[in-house]
């Protein structure tokens, strides 16, 4: 990438600052009772702008500077955090702030190793942090773009923005509101720790974020929340991403099917389960509720529960579905953050180098995505699994590029072969259960299939199922193959949100109908 010169510190600002991040892991190894130390410093420079009905809602360009450090100190070894936002003068006296980081850090895993000590007798889970050794990397990851954020004036992404939603408005006289979000920008992130590693890590990411309303006479409105983007620049908004269209089409595309739904019956719920045709789009948010947080090892040992809840795939060590079925042979599953999505990358937070995780393989569960703490303690391979959503946040396990990977079966053969049953097409909201052994989760629209072919469109429903059960009727998979952008996955206190890739290809399976209307 070429550098910059702007009124305000871009990615570039980072280039001199190595010396002073190389030499506050130096402070850190000679701090007494130190046994592992890591500080990440990272800069997102970005430019966003909104639109509703035709007019400017605002615009803005921003930088965001940040570093946390962690640190395992103690006899009964113990985690200490602490992480901080920064601003343009702060990194005049990055030096120092580093050091006061990375004091407090000690302060609190030195602290945590007291409290663990004290609690042994009544908690004897409390265990020393042990973290699986890894290979130390040295590396430059560049951003891979074609167009430059920064290259884009900020009145061209307004004026998107604005563009987009007054031809959202005139696709019908239903439509009575139109939103839009656009952003594009770079990050870099800058990974140094005491056993060597330095990594220094960019990406590009453009998206867009739209919300539709429709109406029909007095009939109930028919609402409609979507994303689109990918890791790369501006060049996403003319086409290169998921959809294969410019953010204008997909805007468009998903406005159009907004009025349709307006007008259509809602779907109604059925006792028993039917044969239900899930396509890419739904079948994202399915992989992301019901394998990708269960597979997240934190969750699974129950170190990230609180709000978030467990797994249905691990009580404990000795009581796990490892190596069991839980799916027919036609379910593989995989973790790949090589793949292009919002999980792409090429180390995580720790500066372990990114690997592809096997979940389930032909119906059989293989393993879990981990940090180095929960590798050790399951007794597997770092997969470089841990992410954080800016520096200053603790890194937490997260899905990556989370996956049904495709089948051979042509989609349209698929839905042909169905004598009675229907298709559900685009994910809505999800809700799952504490441990999410079942679900229920809300479509876009559904059709009505009738020998073999779409006939009737439904509107407010979804489906549900026992999440093995779902899994274990899986009688078809198709080509058609996709990872679509999550950009807003929640987890952690306090609650951090990420980008994740979701998706897969068709499926079909059985399921409960679930109208949301009677």
């Amino acid at each position: 990438m070429k550098k910059r010169s702007t009124g305000s510190p871009g990615i570039d600002a980072l280039d001199g600052v190595w010396d002073r991040v190389k030499e506050s892991m130096e402070y850190a190894r000679s701090l007494k009772g130190c046994q592992y130390a890591d500080i990440r410093l990272g800069l997102t420079e970005y430019k966003s702008a909104g639109s509703e009905n035709g007019s400017a809602k605002g615009m803005e360009q921003e930088v965001k500077i940040s570093f946390g450090v962690r640190l395992v100190a103690g006899e009964m070894s113990a985690w200490g955090f602490y992480g901080q936002p920064l601003g343009e003068v702060d990194l005049k006296v990055l030096r120092k702030k580093l050091r006061v980081g990375i004091n407090k850090a000690q302060q609190r895993a030195l602290a945590n190793s007291r409290n663990k000590a004290a609690m042994r007798d009544l908690a004897p889970s409390l265990a020393p942090v042990r973290l699986a050794s890894v290979e130390v990397g040295h590396d430059v990851v560049p951003a891979d773009f074609e167009e430059d954020p920064r290259d884009v004036p900020l009145k061209d992404v307004l004026g998107l923005a604005v563009d987009i939603t007054a031809q959202m408005r005139a696709v019908s006289p239903g439509v009575r509101f139109a939103s839009i979000g656009l952003a594009t920008g770079l990050a870099r992130e800058l990974f140094h720790n005491t056993e060597g590693a330095c990594i220094d890590q960019s990406y590009a990411l453009t998206q867009e974020r739209l919300y539709v309303v429709a109406q029909e006479g007095t009939a109930v409105p028919e609402t409609f929340v979507d994303h689109l983007g990918a890791q790369g620049g501006w060049e996403v908004a003319g086409g290169k991403n998921v959809y294969g269209g410019s953010f204008m089409d997909f805007a468009l595309e998903r406005t159009r099917d907004t009025v349709e739904l307006a007008a259509a019956d809602f779907l109604p719920s059925s006792d028993e389960p039917v044969v239900v045709v899930t396509d890419p789009h739904f079948n994202a948010l399915l992989v992301h509720e019901v394998i990708g947080h269960p597979t997240e090892a934190d969750r699974a040992l129950k170190m990230e529960t609180a709000y978030a809840g467990r797994s249905w795939l691990l009580r404990n060590l000795s009581d796990n579905q490892l190596g069991k079925r839980v799916g027919s042979e036609l379910l593989t599953a995989f973790s790949d953050p090589a793949l292009e999505g919002y999980g792409h990358f090429k180390y995580d937070t720790e500066g372990v180098p990114a690997k592809r995780v096997t979940l389930i393989d032909k119906g059989i569960l293989k393993g879990f995505m981990n940090s180095r703490e929960t590798a050790a303690l399951m007794g597997a391979e770092p997969n470089g699994s841990m992410r954080a959503t800016e520096p200053q946040y603790m890194p937490l396990v997260r899905m990556t590029n989370t996956v049904v990977a495709p089948g051979d079966r042509d989609p349209k053969e698929i839905i042909a072969e169905v004598k009675d049953g229907y298709y559900v097409v685009n994910n809505r909201i999800p809700s799952i259960s504490e441990s999410r052994e079942n679900f229920r989760i809300s479509a876009q629209k559904v059709y009505k299939i009738e020998n073999g072919r779409l006939t009737k469109l439904f509107r407010g429903g979804g489906i549900s199922a026992d999440s093995r059960d779902f899994f274990m009727n899986i009688d078809a998979v198709g080509n058609d193959f996709k990872i679509f952008p999550i950009p807003n996955c929640g987890k952690g206190q306090p609650m951090q949100v990420m980008r994740v890739g979701n998706g897969g290809p068709t499926l079909r399976s059985k399921a409960r109908l679930t109208g949301e209307y009677k």
